[in-house]
């Protein structure tokens, strides 16, 4: 999958390029299915509404969801599109 894509006039790009400050909505999962559940259990399902507090490379992503902190490893960064 390219980087940044067009669905249905939306810009929907892979969280891993979004930078510290951003606020963004999850579209999508692009994972299996033990991934998808442990990301559900973290509060990173569809529709969700989440905040990039620190995307220092090489550093691990920081993120705020649902009033929790959230540290995810650029890999699993690299599974969910955001917009």
């Amino acid at each position: 999958m390219s980087e940044e894509s067009s669905v249905q006039g939306q810009q929907v790009r892979l969280l891993s390029t979004t930078q510290a400050g951003d606020c963004v909505r999850v579209v999508g999962i692009d994972a299996g299915r033990g991934l998808n559940s442990r990301l559900a259990a973290m509060g990173l399902v569809a529709s969700t509404l989440l905040r990039v507090v620190s995307n220092g490379h090489p550093d691990p992503f920081v993120l705020i969801v649902k009033d929790a902190k959230v540290v995810l490893g650029r890999g699993v960064a690299q599974k969910i599109m955001v917009k």
